[in-house]
C-alpha cells in the first residue's frame, strides 16, 4: 500500500520560510517522480516543483529562485523548501508520485497516481 504522508506548512510572514515534508512508503522509488503541487480555492491544482533520480529537478514560475524541491531516499522523503514567501503562495500543498514517459509535462498533476493528504500554507503581508 502507497501512502505519502505530509507534515510542515503552516503560517508565516511575507518574506519568511517555511518548509514542507512528505514521507513515502510502499513503492519502489526507482522510476517515480516526485512532485509538489498547490491549490488554492477556486483555482486549478498548480505545479510547484519536482524531481526525478533524487537529482534532476524542475520548477514551476512562481517557484523559480525562491522553492527548492530535495529528495532523501535513504529517509523516503521529500522536501520543499520556501523562501522568500508571497501572500499569493498561500494555498493547500500536496506532494504527489507517478511514472512518467518523459518530462515533457512534469507538472500536470493528471500524471500523478499517488497523493499526500495535502498541507496548509498561509502566508500574510
Amino acid at each position: 500500500q502507497v501512502q505519502l504522508v505530509q507534515s510542515g506548512g503552516g503560517s508565516a510572514q511575507a518574506g519568511g520560510s517555511l518548509s514542507l515534508s512528505c514521507r513515502f512508503s510502499g513503492l519502489i522509488i526507482s522510476g517515480y517522480y516526485m512532485a509538489w503541487f498547490r491549490q488554492s480555492p477556486g483555482k486549478e491544482r498548480e505545479g510547484v516543483a519536482a524531481i526525478y533520480a533524487a537529482d534532476a529537478t524542475y520548477y514551476g514560475d512562481s517557484a523559480k529562485g525562491r522553492f527548492t524541491i530535495a529528495q532523501d531516499n535513504s529517509k523516503n522523503t521529500l522536501y520543499l523548501q520556501m523562501n522568500r514567501l508571497k501572500p499569493e503562495d498561500t494555498a493547500m500543498y500536496y506532494c504527489a508520485a507517478g511514472l512518467l514517459p518523459d518530462t515533457a509535462s512534469i507538472l500536470a498533476p493528471h500524471h500523478y497516481t499517488y497523493w499526500g493528504q495535502g498541507t496548509q500554507v498561509t502566508v500574510s503581508s
